[in-house]
């Protein structure tokens, strides 16, 4: 059991949550000013070996190991993060405009679960604001995507205009898209998911996209909800608008299987639930994708990777690479040393 384990969580998970997160960013803030500790992170924790080279929708991975949108909203932390051997780091979901997201208490653990429930809601400081934070990007080995959302107040039928400025400020900053519309707590979002808005939203980014002079990957964040029909609409869509890819899944409302009390459960309410009990449905859905479309397209899995062998399962169900999120959380940085190394057996 490593120290983070053993040590470290047993601590910070006494405390709340998103204090915890706060503490956390400013802590590895403050650290990687102090001379030798980026070196000595990287000199532990990065893997630097060529088999580990992933190419995927024109881009070179340095590891196919990513860290999913939602840890880093802000892009205040992506420079140090990338010292911990990730091969890219999913910043986001930005929002056009500032907005304090939802009401606290809004991140909640379920420990015996090993997962996690949030109804953060999009909280950020707006697009701007990141924008100037990539500005300073020190690192570009490691790979930066931007996931990208509408503000709370933009009603559905404005959401293209919101997605559309968020893309425009980002385009020189990032390296690759991803397009949220499966998040479950912002209200009307998923409705989003559906064919017709669907298509007519990313059309219209693909055709602002095709017009820069070197036009970056787009890709399509889903639910791990969506019904087989909805799956089947999913890589229809991708087809036609000719998007890169799919990341496969975002958290889910389902509270299936949990071994949390279920009393528990109810009283923290609504929100995504990510981490183990979502590991057999997020690569069932990378799987089906995969399979279904015959490999028509490259997919992130994400959701419910806490070991190596969560990994190996989703690559060997079709995804070209992984992200964690939760599993970082519960299992510490070195999740993403033991992953890498996993991938050469």
């Amino acid at each position: 059991m490593s120290m983070y384990k053993r040590f470290i969580f047993p601590i910070l998970s006494k405390f709340d949550p998103e204090s915890v997160h706060n503490f956390t960013f400013s802590f590895l803030k403050f650290g990687f000013k102090i001379p030798g500790v980026r070196f000595l992170t990287r000199s532990f924790f990065v893997i630097n070996d060529p088999r580990l080279e992933t190419e995927v929708f024109g881009l070179k991975f340095k590891s196919p190991v990513g860290l999913a949108a939602g840890l880093d909203k802000g892009a205040v932390l992506f420079d140090e993060l990338g010292s911990f051997g990730f091969g890219f780091i999913e910043i986001g979901t930005v929002t056009p405009k500032p907005q304090p997201g939802n009401d606290l208490p809004r991140l909640f653990r379920l420990k015996t679960d090993e997962a996690l429930i949030n109804r953060m809601g999009f909280n950020g400081e707006g697009v701007k604001a990141v924008v100037e934070r990539l500005k300073k990007r020190r690192d570009f080995s490691v790979m930066i995507g931007g996931n990208i959302g509408k503000n709370k107040v933009t009603p559905n039928e404005n959401a293209i205009d919101d997605y559309e400025i968020c893309f425009n400020e980002l385009f020189d900053y990032v390296d690759y898209f991803v397009i949220n519309v499966s998040s479950p707590n912002t209200p009307g979002l998923r409705e989003l998911q559906d064919k017709e808005p669907l298509m007519k939203l990313l059309n219209h980014l693909q055709s602002i996209n095709l017009q820069k002079n070197k036009p970056k990957p787009i890709l399509l964040k889903i639910a791990p909800d969506l019904t087989d029909g909805q799956l089947d609409d999913i890589i229809s869509i991708v087809k036609e608008t000719k998007i890169a890819g799919v990341v496969a899944t975002n958290t889910t409302i389902s509270r299936s299987g949990l071994k949390t009390l279920m009393g528990n459960v109810e009283k923290i309410g609504a929100g995504g639930l990510s981490g183990k009990p979502l590991t057999k449905r997020s690569t069932e859905v990378v799987k089906y994708l995969c399979e279904k479309s015959n490999h028509a397209f490259p997919v992130i899995a994400v959701g419910g990777i806490m070991t190596p062998a969560d990994a190996l399962e989703k690559i060997r169900a079709g995804a070209a690479l992984v992200q964690i999120y939760t599993g970082f959380i519960y299992e510490g940085p070195e999740l993403v040393k033991k992953i890498n190394k996993a991938m050469f057996r």
